[in-house]
């Protein structure tokens, strides 16, 4: 129904919002220049190209893949979970990133929905229909069932996210400039 709709749609905008926006600017500003933003894009969709082959399990190149994009990933993850952990409810995004994350099938992705929920004082998570079948996923958040009002607050959080981001950048580039 519509809360499952809103629930999905809320998963997606906050992964959707670390891999094409925070997990990209935090690699530009840790490598010198573009090459840092062209290496977590081109690992991402390198890991999700040999994922998608029907021989991907017994593909050693799909779980190199996998295992370098989690080595880049790793530091921009945490990044993005802190910061709506920041611009959100400080005290159950932690909670929940502490203690429901790793119960999420993708665990790096567990963490940035995690905090995300915490943040947004709402449950993802649970059961849903994909491709004709049901699938039960662990429930992330504390709080409300997702409804469209916290579809707005999603992407509140997730604009104050990116206020706070763009705020570090002009700090470090004046902290630059003075020193």
């Amino acid at each position: 129904g519509s809360e499952e709709i809103a629930r999905v749609s809320i998963e997606r905008a906050l992964v959707a919002s670390h891999r094409h926006v925070f997990g990209v600017l935090l690699c530009f500003v840790l490598l010198p220049g573009p090459c840092g933003a062209l290496l977590y894009r081109l690992g991402l969709i390198v890991r999700d190209r040999w994922q998608l082959s029907d021989i991907a399990q017994h593909n050693d190149f799909s779980q190199f893949a996998r295992q370098v994009f989690g080595m880049i990933d790793w530091l921009p993850l945490r990044a993005t979970a802190s910061a709506f952990a920041i611009v959100g409810d400080f005290e159950d995004a932690v909670h929940c990133w502490r203690t429901q994350a790793a119960l999420w099938p993708d665990k790096d992705m567990g963490i940035v929905l995690a905090g995300g929920a915490g943040a947004l004082g709402v449950c993802l998570g649970g059961s849903v229909i994909e491709e004709g079948e049901a699938a039960d996923r662990a429930e992330l958040g504390l709080g409300e069932p997702a409804d469209v009002d916290f579809m707005q607050s999603a992407v509140g959080l997730v604009w104050r996210a990116t206020v706070l981001w763009m705020l570090l950048l002009f700090l470090l580039g004046l902290a630059s400039l003075v020193g």
